[in-house]
């Protein structure tokens, strides 16, 4: 890990921190003489699909600890939060959700600059372990019946851990990812990052919805709830055990060894690079993101977290039911991805996230008064169109958004930068949206949201620069092969 942040600083080679070599590779598959005789990193195929493996494969672990809360919000707020009106039962749980949202940009701010400074991965492990022990504490809580206030409170404090933890998470795996791909198929292998996000959400939808079919609404009150949060105690540890075997091969101590210059060169630069220069120094590429960021995150959290309650406590729709058609669209989300990825290699990342905001400002009306209707076949219909508008920014945004920031500070501006956004916009979705119908009495308030998220996108997209097929700021060329540099080089 350490030696990857050796390579990041030297500017050479894009940070290849997620995954070290396996045990029979050999630190000249590295392949530094290829940029010193094309200028360009050729990228071991097998080592990145290892690295998109493992970021993947732990996002998809702090999601499912993440998304957990919120299919089973409505349980959720009779356990934690009694009332005789659902609806302040609801806004109390959702409360409890933003508020993890509130601490993100702090994590963002300790663990973005650490993993500039220590290493990708080592920071990644740190947060997945930090995320499941938040989330296996949810599952020790005792009721509000049991111990009165505290129950809250300590559920409170238990959000709080996970959202510090996931400040760190993303924008380290979509660095760890973007930095080990070649410059045509970042979008392609960034798309992975959030399959990795749906499968986790599956994962989560999946279990309450059994939970919820299984048994009865007492049994599910009283202890049935606690069981996904359980879970999560293992899921860390072994996602743990994973990241950190990864970590210690023989390749990559080889790489510890050789690196030793680059690492005392590393040092001297990160004196120099401070949270002023990861935000006052990058304020037009912060602003940028945040806008990217909004829409992402507002479709994002409105689909997959607000919309299984909506379905229940605003439309009375049946509870399994809903969060099946959630999980359906989940799983076509994911069939979709890859695809929408390789057509953002091909066609750009601005045409592909352009097509998401326009489509957000003239479906979402449309697309929420059949969810209105009612019916199996519309309600899917309706978030269908929904689903494959967000791809448009799943598919997209882990290649976009590292390329807007240069490689010495990328890791740290952009945990800040997305942080702030997730906590201000996204993580507030649920909350605000259930209090502006609440005040309003418009169940169509979903809609409005998502329509203003895409006009702000949309501005944001005309503002970017295409990045594309392009290097990362900082870095040399990244190709595929050797047969790729020595064309580079030609045409160079």
């Amino acid at each position: 890990m350490q030696s990857s942040q050796r390579a990041q600083a030297s500017e050479h080679v894009p940070t290849h921190t997620s995954v070290a070599p396996g045990p029979g590779a050999r630190a000249k598959d590295r392949a530094p003489s290829s940029e010193e005789r094309h200028g360009a990193t050729v990228v071991d195929p097998a080592m990145a699909k290892r690295a998109v493996s493992a970021a993947a494969l732990g996002n998809a672990m702090e999601w499912f600890d993440f998304g957990v809360y919120s299919y089973i919000a409505v349980t959720l707020g009779q356990v934690f939060f009694p009332s005789g009106n659902p609806t302040a039962q609801l806004l109390s749980t959702f409360g409890a959700f933003a508020a993890a949202f509130l601490v993100r940009p702090i994590g963002g701010m300790v663990f973005g600059p650490l993993g500039d400074r220590i290493g990708r991965q080592k920071v990644l492990a740190i947060t997945m372990i930090m995320m499941a022990i938040g989330t296996f504490a949810i599952g020790l809580i005792p009721s509000y019946a049991a111990i009165g206030v505290w129950a809250p409170v300590l559920l409170l404090i238990a959000r709080l851990v996970q959202g510090f933890s996931t400040g760190g998470e993303y924008g380290g795996a979509s660095t760890f990812i973007a930095e080990y791909s070649p410059d045509k198929k970042r979008g392609f292998f960034g798309s992975w990052l959030e399959f990795g996000t749906l499968a986790g959400y599956i994962g989560g939808a999946g279990l309450v919805t059994l939970m919820t079919a299984l048994l009865s609404h007492d049994d599910l009150v009283s202890w049935g709830w606690r069981i996904p949060f359980l879970i999560a105690g293992p899921m860390g540890i072994i996602g743990l055990y994973l990241r950190m075997r990864l970590e210690e091969t023989p390749a990559f101590a080889a790489m510890e060894k050789e690196a030793a210059e680059q690492e005392k060169q590393r040092r001297t630069a990160e004196k120099k690079t401070g949270l002023r220069e990861m935000i006052v120094g990058q304020w037009r590429a912060m602003l940028l993101c945040v806008g990217l960021v909004l829409v992402f995150n507002v479709t994002d959290y409105m689909l997959l977290s607000y919309m299984p309650s909506y379905l229940t406590s605003e439309l009375k729709y049946d509870e399994t039911h809903g969060l099946l058609v959630v999980l359906a669209v989940m799983a076509l989300m994911m069939c979709v991805q890859p695809f929408a990825g390789r057509a953002s290699d091909r066609f750009g990342r601005r045409p592909v996230i352009a097509a998401g905001c326009i489509g957000f400002f003239v479906l979402s009306v449309p697309a929420l008064l059949l969810i209105r209707q009612g019916s199996l076949a519309a309600i899917g219909l309706g978030m269908a169109a929904l689903g494959l508008l967000l791809v448009c920014f799943t598919s997209t945004m882990p290649s976009t958004l590292p390329a807007l920031f240069p490689t010495k500070v990328r890791y740290g501006s952009l945990s800040i930068g997305f942080n702030v956004s997730v906590s201000l916009f996204g993580g507030t979705t649920p909350l605000v949206v259930t209090a502006l119908i609440g005040a309003t009495g418009d169940k169509m308030m979903p809609a409005y949201y998502m329509m203003a998220a895409g006009v702000i996108g949309g501005i944001a997209v005309w503002k970017m620069s295409e990045s594309a097929g392009r290097p990362l700021p900082g870095s040399k060329p990244a190709v595929a092969s050797e047969a790729e540099a020595r064309e580079l080089s030609t045409a160079a």
